[in-house]
């Protein structure tokens, strides 16, 4: 069998190895030199998965175009690839294998919000979020009342569920997991321990998967990376905060949400202050990740507000990472299924993108995507050195295979 077994069982190899030599040194890894300046001039900061559409955006608004405008120009572009699996169209479904869609916006100049949650059949939710906020008196609209108030505003209904995510889908049913059961969280969490797929990464196991992806027609190059999905349920997003040479800010929040997640369920993305916050007087925020644990800590308003009160956009991004390690007294235990990606711009110009491990995956670390007359991948300044694991967890394989 050509799976690769190095990404698929990384995750539970590190629950039998002593958090310090997979992890790095106890001590949080720092680096507080501060991200490149733009004051003056056009500039934005994005997720990673959105670097291919950053041009746009930011000719949109070297032209004189709104900020908010600009930056769902930028979010737009995956939301429109049925290729990503994080947002939009083709995105991963719940465990009913429906596509259930949230965002949210903040317009800086203007001071406007919108947002919507669990939205079926509608492609573009980041501009969906932007009606609300144009064409309600409302901030935010959920459900079937989101989805009827966009067929109103003439967004046609499209299927979004693509025959690849179908497949995927399908491959995850047969391993007979769920978000079911206690949370990160709870006391009681480590019961998913045991709940989870003893045998999951045992090679009998791995062989069933692959077996059972050849049979579903998930083509041979995509096979490694569905199985990956399975076993670590991705958390997919994107986010783009944009600023003019007048000052004008704005930023928009889009995702797909959790993938295989219980109907219903609404991360940060879609809430105002936890997966994007922009004050026109001082900067704005966006966040990627465990979206749980961001709501919590309302994260993108607190690093806004910590550069209020005079922290640099680095300095504010990590402390708003520190309040989540906080939450769990600093227990890598669980602290390794955790991550946090947060993509910030104050309003001179000034930007840092900060994540709570160096990446998901061995040499694939997080980045940010920026453009000040200059488009680039940046990689983010973590806090721990290594890679995060997916929640729920797998454990380390038993003797005995499935």
């Amino acid at each position: 069998m050509g799976i690769s077994r190095r990404e698929l069982i990384v995750g539970a190899a590190v629950g039998s190895l002593p958090v310090r030599s997979v992890y790095g040194n106890d001590s949080p890894r720092i680096d507080l030199k501060q991200r490149g300046r733009a004051a003056g001039k056009p500039a934005l900061v994005a997720a990673g998965n959105a670097f291919p559409y950053v041009t746009a955006g930011y000719e949109m608004l070297k032209n004189g175009g709104d900020t908010l405008d600009a930056a769902i120009a930028v979010v737009k572009g995956p939301e429109d690839d049925p290729n990503d699996d994080s947002v939009g169209l083709g995105g991963l479904p719940n465990e009913e294998g429906v596509v259930e869609l949230d965002a949210s916006c903040m317009h800086g100049p203007t001071r406007q919000a919108g947002a919507v949650g669990g939205v079926h059949n509608i492609k573009n939710v980041s501009m969906l979020a932007r009606e609300v906020m144009l064409h309600s008196g409302h901030v935010m609209l959920v459900g079937e009342g989101a989805e009827r108030f966009a067929v109103a505003r003439g967004f046609p209904r499209e299927n979004l569920l693509t025959d690849a995510s179908r497949k995927v889908w399908l491959l995850w049913k047969e391993a007979h997991s769920d978000w079911w059961g206690p949370g990160l969280a709870s006391p009681q969490w480590r019961e998913r321990l045991h709940e989870r797929l003893r045998s999951a990464t045992g090679t009998t196991y791995l062989n069933r998967l692959a077996s059972t992806a050849a049979d579903l027609g998930i083509a041979p190059d995509r096979q490694d990376k569905a199985i990956q999905d399975v076993l670590f349920p991705p958390t997919g997003t994107t986010h783009c905060s944009t600023l003019k040479g007048d000052g004008a800010m704005s930023a928009c929040t889009t995702t797909s949400g959790l993938a295989w997640k219980i109907p219903g369920r609404l991360g940060d993305s879609p809430i105002v202050g936890a997966g994007c916050y922009t004050d026109q007087d001082v900067g704005s925020a966006g966040a990627t990740g465990s979206g749980e644990e961001n709501i919590k800590i309302v994260g993108a308003h607190t690093i806004v507000e910590n550069m209020r009160k005079g922290m640099p956009p680095l300095e504010a991004g990590i402390d708003a990472l520190r309040r989540i390690v906080r939450r769990y007294d600093g227990d890598r235990e669980r602290l390794k299924y955790i991550d946090m990606t947060y993509y910030i711009l104050r309003k001179d110009g000034e930007y840092a993108g900060v994540s709570m491990w160096t990446g998901y995956e061995p040499n694939r670390p997080h980045t940010i995507a920026v453009h000040d007359g200059q488009a680039r991948l940046e990689k983010t300044v973590s806090i721990f050195e290594g890679i995060s694991q997916e929640w729920p967890p797998l454990v380390a394989p038993s003797s005995s295979t499935l």
